[in-house]
């Protein structure tokens, strides 16, 4: 068995705007760096084996603050990127209620939405073959995997046994660097014991 430790990124500039960033690159703001020290601080007395990332410069920079503070290096890993938004990359949520209301509401019902990118599902499968993956490699050990909100709700999801659109309302929003602890059992994502 082995313990992940999923993090999200912390805040960037367009997270504070609330724009869409799927794919794009945006960098840590200094709210979204002090984030990362702080965890890094509350992950300093676990006993971490391995620190992976998203390639994307939010969840690297994330990683190398709290890999820095744990005297480990990060391996990146573009499978654990967030889900590709296509044409809504860069939008205000704003911006998109106003001019496609109707697509704001399949987004609401699980579906995919903009043109271009990618669904939830191959998101979800993408993420948590990555995951399940690097697991693997490191038996026994723990494995801090700092990625996305979508990324993370898709692992949250599946060792859930809920769909990606379920775990939406049903597991609730995550905190730029929050951190959620799974395992990973007989190759499957589960929640800890106890």
């Amino acid at each position: 068995m082995t313990t992940l430790l999923l993090v999200r990124h912390g805040e960037t500039d367009w997270n504070s705007e609330r724009r869409w960033q799927g794919h794009a690159d945006e960098p840590l703001n200094e709210t979204g760096r002090a984030q990362a020290r702080e965890v890094a601080d509350e992950l300093a007395d676990r006993s971490i084996d391995a620190v992976y990332s998203s390639d994307l410069s939010r969840a690297r920079e994330t990683a190398e603050i709290i890999a820095a503070r744990l005297g480990l290096s990060v391996t990146t890993d573009a499978r654990l990127r967030e889900v590709d938004v296509g044409d809504w990359s860069g939008r205000l949520w704003s911006e998109i209620e106003q001019s496609d209301p109707l697509a704001l509401e399949r987004w609401h019902g699980g579906l995919k939405a903009w043109n271009g990118g990618e669904s939830y599902e191959e998101m979800g499968a993408r993420v948590v073959a990555a995951v399940v993956e690097l697991a693997a490699r490191h038996q026994g050990e723990t494995v801090l995997v700092v990625s996305h909100g979508g990324s993370m709700r898709a692992c949250r999801a599946s060792a859930a046994g809920l769909a990606y659109h379920e775990s939406r309302e049903g597991l609730g929003s995550l905190a730029n660097c929050a951190v959620v602890e799974l395992t990973v059992a007989h190759d499957r994502l589960v929640a800890p014991i106890g």
